[in-house]
């Protein structure tokens, strides 16, 4: 091959790399500059105040507040991501520091299969084994009565799912702690629990503030197997127990048969907007977050 032709590959080769991250950088810009077009109508007819403080949700007398969707959302969200949080990061220090090679071998897979599960397939095992607990055995142990199907049971199916995307970031930035430096921490008296405590945990907390945080982003769209077990009941919950409605169930609940009314479709695009733009702020206060404790160290 000639040295010109070289040239004109590496340039092709280029010029298609940088159209490339171009587009990635722009992905998002165009999927919310379509939401928020396609949401222009209902923005129009409800203040942005109304639309996300107000409890009333009667689409057919044209009033839309979020504030019970969005409220559900954020329960869910952080009690699935509370209850999955220290398994995950216990399971990754056990797995890395203190189980053997092989059974890392095993569980690797394991992790790997759990990922690979349906979302439907979670929300049925919730139906068959979360909400009848959540209902005869865990309400009640609080003096609460409830048929299973609640914001708790959300969280806990949520958890369940969450485990196998956050195990696997923690497993990964664990090891990428250099082993001189274990070693070193040992060589100077530390236990092996003060070395990860104090050193390990330490040097990848950046990290782990990184792997929740993306959890959390994974955990506030999730659909399907939440929408099975959370009652899906308009209303603002006063507690755990009761039924909730979080904006992705809203959007897959109603999206298909509810095209035809004009406002009703741009409240569910409204609704889809609300969920990125959540997402994006979850992400910018975990970014945020990693670089201040980046600079700590």
């Amino acid at each position: 091959m000639s040295y010109k032709t070289r040239k004109i590959k590496d340039k092709i080769i280029n010029l298609w790399i940088r159209f490339m991250v171009v587009l990635v950088l722009l992905l998002p810009i165009v999927i919310a500059f379509s939401l928020l077009n396609k949401s222009w109508l209902i923005l129009g007819h409800s203040g942005l105040s109304d639309l996300l403080f107000s409890s009333v949700w009667r689409p057919l007398a044209g009033e839309f507040g979020f504030w019970p969707f969005i409220l559900s959302s954020v329960w869910i969200t952080f009690i699935g991501l509370g209850l999955t949080a220290p398994i995950c990061l216990l399971s990754a220090i056990f797995l890395t520091y203190y189980g053997s090679r092989r059974l890392m071998v095993f569980m690797q897979p394991v992790v790997d299969i759990l990922a690979g599960i349906p979302s439907v397939i979670y929300g049925v095992w919730g139906i068959l084994i979360i909400v009848p607990a959540v209902g005869q055995y865990i309400a009640p142990l609080f003096g609460y009565e409830t048929s299973g199907f609640s914001i708790m049971a959300g969280g806990f199916v949520l958890s369940v799912m969450l485990i196998p995307f956050i195990l696997n970031i923690l497993i990964e930035i664990l090891r990428t702690v250099p082993h001189d430096l274990f070693e070193a921490s040992l060589s100077l008296g530390a236990s092996k629990w003060q070395t990860i405590k104090l050193v390990v945990l330490r040097k990848s907390f950046p990290g782990i503030i990184s792997a929740f945080g993306l959890g959390l982003s994974r955990a506030f769209g999730e659909t399907i197997a939440v929408l099975m077990v959370v009652g899906n009941v308009v209303g603002v919950p006063d507690n755990v127990f009761q039924p909730g409605y979080p904006l992705p169930a809203l959007i897959a609940n109603n999206y298909g048969e509810m095209l035809s009314i004009p406002m009703f479709d741009s409240a569910l695009m409204f609704a889809a907007l609300l969920l990125m733009a959540v997402v994006i702020i979850f992400n910018l206060i975990s970014r945020r977050a990693i670089v201040y404790f980046e600079r700590q160290q």
